[in-house]
């Protein structure tokens, strides 16, 4: 009933989703409703009495009780809906289910970067590092140099990138910080994106490039070269050398050729940012279904974003693959219960203002969407903030829900391609990895659509189902990893979102 304005999402449930804006008073014939306030799309309707105290479900998952009394026709948002306290049963895999892995002959291929460790980038670059923020500006400078008229002897090198970051010292060592800021370089070092690496430090640093490379396991050669300033003569010096060093290692990038490989070299991190009502019924699930096939051609999909999966963490622990798979989930929720208190924070369920604006009233609707993203596949393993991730299939990698944040450190455990949902419309876009940006409604992609790859909103608007939508997800996904550029990579975004996880003390 796509005439219908407003979408029941399950037969249990005692909230419908105003497909567009509803003004007040606005009758529902086929639903016996009259709409008691201007309501505004993406948003909640009461589809019946909800008296105080009474549990409101969406997608027959309790997303918070009722603060007052709700008469039928209500708007439901945070004025009149409070956090949820239930203790919902987690039961370890008990919906985990083998997939049934397509034979070899049966895999879908794209045209990738073969390394010589065997691994496949989707994207050529080099990429020049900083260990420290005192070296930014060098490391910025570097690439600057390298614009599109002077790499056109190079047709095969996407770039020249830089990658400046603001730690490296004023920081404990040893500390978790410090251990996940190296983590994070060595990932992007060693990430099959990048053809080529130099990184730049200054000298004195608690973040010693010598150390870094060491301890990181990455071996120097014609294509992971180091700086450093103090020693090399300063800021002029220095940027001078690491354009003559750059100039070395073109040649040999620019001779790398893509070539057809099997789809279970794609590694898919899973982002949303500026969610909204629609992106638990379009986005997010269509992602998830695209995961799914994914997943079935042996590739492997990167869920993240911790705090976005509380109050949800059930949808996961029993879909894991094993009971200490669940286990780690948990003791990873468990740390943010301590990480949070210990910097005179809350874990309380609060979401920003575009996702209240957009229709999400807490945490635990805005997660019921967000854990969407990872189809129904098992739960494969759970990896710390930046860890390689050698496991195919369905993931999880610990991280905040702060967009640059989290996509670096997907791309630092090894993710060669980004797909982020959004329903408010974020403007992101990463490198050496590209990012396909996927809209909820579309509204918002008819007036983004510079800035969006791919429109969701055709299944809220009947023209595709969830299936039909996750195969054309899985068709761009190959598209965009064998070179079509995505849009963020036409408007050059990548540059600034570099953000590695900040944890530490600042000394």
């Amino acid at each position: 009933m796509h005439d219908c304005p407003l979408i029941r999402l399950h037969a249990n449930d005692n909230v419908l989703i105003a497909r567009q804006t509803l003004g007040l008073g606005t009758t529902v014939p086929g639903l016996g409703l009259r709409v008691r306030a201007q309501v505004p799309g993406g948003h909640k309707i009461a589809a019946c009495d909800i008296p105080a105290g009474t549990p409101v479900r969406k997608y027959d998952t309790v997303i918070g009780v009722a603060e007052r009394d709700i008469r039928a026709g209500d708007h439901v948002h945070a004025h009149n809906l409070r956090l949820p306290e239930v203790a919902r049963d987690r039961e370890f895999c008990r919906d985990a289910r083998p997939v049934a892995l397509l034979p070899d002959s049966e895999r879908a291929t794209f045209q990738g970067f073969v390394r010589p460790d065997g691994r496949v980038g989707t994207r050529n670059y080099i990429g020049i590092l900083a260990s420290v923020n005192c070296s930014a500006t060098v490391v910025n400078h570097i690439a600057a140099h390298f614009t599109r008229e002077r790499l056109a002897d190079y047709p095969h090198v996407d770039g020249v990138a830089a990658f400046a970051q603001n730690s490296g010292c004023g920081m404990s060592s040893p500390s978790e910080h410090f251990d996940v800021l190296r983590r994070t370089l060595a990932g992007y070092a060693r990430h099959p994106n990048l053809a080529g690496v130099l990184i730049v430090g200054l000298g004195c640093e608690r973040n010693q490039v010598a150390a870094l490379v060491e301890s990181q396991g990455l071996a120097a050669g014609p294509q992971v070269r180091t700086l450093v300033m103090q020693e090399t003569g300063g800021t002029r010096a220095t940027i001078a050398a690491g354009i003559r060093a750059v100039e070395e290692m073109l040649p040999l990038a620019d001779a790398a050729r893509r070539q057809a490989v099997p789809a279970s070299h794609l590694k898919i991190g899973l982002e949303c940012g500026g969610s909204d009502g629609f992106s638990a019924i379009t986005a997010n699930p269509a992602l998830g279904a695209a995961v799914d096939i994914l997943v079935r051609h042996g590739g492997t999909a990167i869920l993240s974003e911790t705090p976005e999966i509380h109050g949800v963490e059930h949808m996961l622990t029993r879909r894991a693959a094993t009971p200490d798979v669940a286990r780690q989930l948990l003791e990873r929720l468990a740390w943010w219960e301590r990480y949070t208190a210990g910097h005179n924070a809350q874990f309380n369920g609060v979401v920003g203002h575009g996702n209240q604006q957009g229709g999400l009233t807490n945490i635990v609707e805005k997660s019921l969407g967000s854990a969407m993203k990872g189809g129904t596949t098992p739960l494969q393993a759970v990896y710390r903030y930046a860890e390689p991730i050698d496991r195919a299939g369905l993931v999880f990698m610990d991280s905040p829900g702060y967009d640059p944040v989290a996509v670096t450190g997907q791309i630092a455990s090894g993710a060669n391609l980004i797909c982020f949902t959004t329903g408010r419309g974020s403007m992101f876009g990463s490198k050496p990895a590209p990012t396909l940006k996927l809209a909820s409604n579309s509204a918002m992609y008819a007036r983004l659509s510079e800035d969006m790859d791919i429109n969701c909103g055709a299944v809220l608007d009947g023209e595709l189902d969830i299936g039909r939508m996750g195969r054309y997800i899985f068709e761009r996904i190959l598209q965009a990893a064998s070179g079509e550029p995505t849009k963020s990579e036409a408007l050059g975004l990548g540059d600034h979102e570099f953000v590695p996880w900040h944890l530490g003390i600042v000394s």
